[in-house]
């Protein structure tokens, strides 16, 4: 009779490996609001363009209507930073209507940095992360949908 235990070692070795990556692809659910799955979304805008921070609202209006206790997340920065900028916005009014529904307008304090700007010049409504780019890379970490904002 043949030795198999190797064969045996092989086969537990497999199937730690499959049960590795099963364990790192499987999406993370977050149970909110009675034990429905809690949608959780991050936004991301650097455009300048005007038009495209229309789009934006409408695009987050439509997250809403669908899924009205999604969590959103916008992520403001290089040169987007302008959509939260009090004297340059062209959608403040509508930026704080959807801050009324929860969602959240993150600056980057890296973009402010860079583009001399001061907390002060930016819309009351808006919060601040250190790094955009890493906070959208965190809220992907912890199974958050991304939407690249605008058009």
């Amino acid at each position: 009779m043949k030795n198999l235990f190797p064969y045996f070692v092989g086969a537990a070795i497999a199937l730690v490996f499959v049960g590795m990556f099963a364990f790192s692809v499987t999406p993370r659910v977050v149970q909110e609001n009675g034990g429905k799955k809690a949608h959780r979304v991050v936004f991301q805008i650097t455009t300048p363009d005007t038009a495209a921070y229309r789009s934006l609202t409408r695009q987050i209006t439509h997250v809403l209507e669908g899924l009205p206790n999604a969590r959103i997340e916008v992520v403001v920065h290089n040169k987007g930073i302008a959509m939260l900028q009090t004297q340059k916005s062209n959608v403040a009014p509508e930026l704080q209507a959807l801050a009324g529904q929860g969602v959240q307008f993150m600056a980057c304090e890296q973009t402010l940095k860079i583009q001399k700007l001061q907390k002060s010049d930016i819309l009351p409504l808006a919060g601040f992360v250190p790094r955009g780019l890493v906070e959208i890379i965190e809220k992907q970490d912890e199974g958050w949908a991304y939407i690249k904002g605008g058009f």
